[in-house]
């Protein structure tokens, strides 16, 4: 075995990376090492991704300072138990909505010591009937802020590339709130 397939191999034993794309990995490290730069926290809600987020950033040694915790929120009963989401809010706009995402993130920083966090909610296969396939509603805020929403359409390209596309959008949006600092 050449010198790169062993450290590779080794670098992927460690981590969930043989998984990952190598971009995602590279966002995760930079998003923790601004936060680390800035003295900022994050913590992350999550829903359709299942603790993808917080697992990944959890993945990057040196900086667990930077992230405070996750909240996997799978059912709309976890929604409301783990972050404080109104089950008429959920009833109002379905569990897969913009206001649902900001009501998450709200929860995520009220029930963390996070200065950001995200919450994402979709879904990521098939959707039930009358809803669209791979929708995602995200939300990003700073403690003190107010929510940034974002909802993005992937189709029906299955769990894995939706999933993937997620993780993308989610660091995405932590670092350009960390940057706001």
């Amino acid at each position: 075995m050449d010198d790169e397939k062993t450290q590779d191999h080794e670098r992927d034993a460690k981590t969930l990376s043989p998984l990952l794309p190598q971009d995602v990995e590279d966002a995760a490290a930079t998003l923790l090492e601004a936060c680390c730069d800035a003295g900022i926290k994050v913590a992350t809600a999550e829903s359709c991704t299942g603790g993808l987020i917080a697992s990944l950033l959890t993945d990057v040694e040196g900086a667990s300072h930077a992230f405070d915790r996750g909240f996997v929120a799978y059912s709309e009963d976890a929604k409301s138990a783990m972050l404080g989401v109104r089950r008429d809010e959920i009833d109002r706009h379905g569990a897969v909505s913009e206001a649902v995402a900001k009501a998450m993130v709200r929860g995520a920083l009220e029930y963390s010591g996070a200065d950001i966090a995200l919450a994402i909610t979709g879904y990521a296969g098939v959707a039930p009937d009358g809803e669209e396939d791979g929708l995602v509603h995200f939300a990003c805020m700073r403690r003190g802020g107010t929510p940034r929403h974002r909802a993005e359409h992937f189709g029906p390209v299955g769990r894995g590339p939706v999933r993937i596309g997620s993780l993308r959008i989610a660091l995405k949006m932590m670092r350009d709130a960390v940057d706001e600092h």
